[in-house]
């Protein structure tokens, strides 16, 4: 795929398209242009442009990236992805027999063993400005399905055997008829006793009632980078529900949520800070305090200020998720007009007015 495509375009989805909606165009996509069952000359290079898509939208962190910088972050296809592993043929599918499967029921024969891949699971994690700032390692708690200690993920009760499906004969497999679109299919399909397995448990584990799983909590450490803004989603190999009589575990999504800051507002890099100064200093000029992320720093308000002016002090903001340096903080000064004034400072002021030249009402 050239730099110019569009990833989006490629499985006719729009941009906010959700990961149910991606899986879905993609599947619609390579029916129609598998190369098995399209035999025009352009189906193969069409096929390689939706699954190279499909590798693109359907993995979170890719296509975090891809939507913050378009195409500008691929050179030479998506193999010059800078940071992202696209070396496998498919994300979720063994080739092109694997999604020949999905579609007809395993139509090539291919023999099943039981596995299933386990969930992937979501975590909400809060984070504050202060974290951001620096990036952070959390400790968080999750719950998720394990594979039983008591029964080793077998699903029998110790002592016990599974014993042959009487359905499939232990084949793991039953053969039937399906009519398509595309013609009449005789497909082998997995077993829906034995779930590919080629065996059934007639005396459950009571410690996990035959599934092989039992829900257990775990601490796992999550390194979160500096400069994440809220939405990013971070993955954590493996960590998701342990998959059933062996199947890959699932992964954990940690969705990121940055929580207001009760003195400072965000806009991308840049941090903003209102600060009230008095009349005095504003005519005057003086040197005041202001807060940062990670302390103090002096700031030089100079006679003569208006109100809403604008100080920065560079690179005291947030910094690029990609490296490129940080933001500003920037200080926006109000002026704070006095009330309850005494005698005295009326007489004062009024007296101020008349150098000025100013009239009172």
């Amino acid at each position: 795929m050239t730099s110019k495509k569009d990833y989006y375009e490629s499985l006719g989805i729009s941009k906010g398209a959700s990961d149910s909606d991606i899986k879905k165009a993609f599947r619609n996509m390579a029916r129609k242009y598998h190369p098995d069952v399209n035999k025009e000359s352009s189906s193969s290079e069409k096929f390689k442009e939706i699954n190279e898509a499909y590798q693109v939208l359907s993995d979170p962190r890719k296509r975090q990236h891809y939507d913050n910088y378009g195409s500008s972050g691929f050179e030479g296809g998506a193999q010059g992805f800078s940071g992202f592993d696209f070396g496998e043929n498919f994300s979720n599918f063994e080739g092109f027999s694997d999604i020949f499967d999905v579609f007809f029921g395993g139509g090539r024969g291919k023999k099943r063993s039981g596995r299933q891949p386990g969930d992937d699971l979501r975590y909400d994690l809060d984070l504050s400005l202060e974290e951001v700032l620096k990036g952070i390692e959390k400790e968080i708690e999750i719950s998720h399905l394990t594979s039983c200690q008591t029964c080793k993920g077998s699903g029998a009760k110790p002592g016990s055997n599974p014993v042959k499906c009487s359905q499939c004969g232990g084949s793991g497999q039953i053969r039937q008829m399906q009519r398509t679109p595309l013609g009449a299919f005789t497909s082998v399909v997995t077993c829906p006793a034995c779930r590919g397995r080629g065996e059934t448990v007639s005396t459950p584990c009571p410690a996990c009632s035959g599934s092989g799983r039992v829900r257990t909590k775990h601490k796992i450490k999550v390194k979160v980078p500096a400069g994440v803004e809220s939405g990013i989603k971070l993955r954590v190999n493996g960590a998701g529900d342990t998959g059933v009589h062996g199947g890959t575990p699932g992964d954990l999504y940690v969705f990121l949520n940055v929580k207001p800051h009760n003195i400072f507002e965000r806009e991308g890099m840049n941090i903003y800070y209102k600060k009230v100064i008095t009349f005095v200093t504003a005519a005057l000029g003086s040197e005041i305090d202001v807060p940062t992320l990670d302390g103090k720093a002096t700031l030089r308000i100079p006679a003569g200020t208006q109100n809403n002016t604008t100080f920065k002090f560079k690179g005291k903001g947030l910094p690029s998720l990609e490296n490129r340096g940080y933001g500003d903080l920037l200080i926006i000064v109000e002026i704070e007009t006095p009330t309850n004034l005494t005698s005295e400072q009326k007489e004062i002021l009024e007296k101020f007015g008349k150098l000025r030249g100013e009239a009172r009402a």
